[in-house]
């Protein structure tokens, strides 16, 4: 039952996709979010945190 959801979902998915793409306005909408996405990430992974020992 799991692989007939799983590949209800990606056909959903695939489709959503060739529907947005479709439009170049939908297209650079998308793609100017991944960007931005993928900036935020790794702008978290370039902070500096100072680590202090545990003790007990």
């Amino acid at each position: 039952m799991m692989k007939r959801n799983n590949k209800f979902m990606m056909s959903a998915m695939a489709l959503g996709a060739a529907y947005l793409m479709r439009k170049p306005e939908a297209r650079q909408k998308l793609k100017d979010q991944f960007q931005s996405f993928a900036g935020s990430s790794s702008k978290k992974n370039n902070v500096k945190t100072t680590k202090r020992p545990i003790t007990t």
